[in-house]
């Protein structure tokens, strides 16, 4: 079999330290990540204010859930 060249990736990248399928088992499990559109993410700036806001909303919708059935 012969390597085919890819346009993206250039000469000096230096993979030989790498380990192949370190995270693959992690990947296959999931991921709970979420791209943030752009005008959501000059609100929120970081992770923890976006996880402290998502907490306080819950509140508030467990709260209602609780007064209205």
């Amino acid at each position: 079999m012969t390597e085919q060249s890819d346009p993206d990736m250039l000469d000096e990248y230096d993979f030989s330290g790498g380990m192949r399928g370190k995270y693959a088992a992690s990947y296959r499990e999931g991921t709970n990540l979420v791209k943030l559109d752009d005008d959501v993410a000059e609100i929120f700036r970081s992770a923890r204010e976006v996880n402290d806001a998502l907490r306080s909303l819950g509140r508030m919708i467990k709260a209602h859930q609780r007064e209205h059935g």
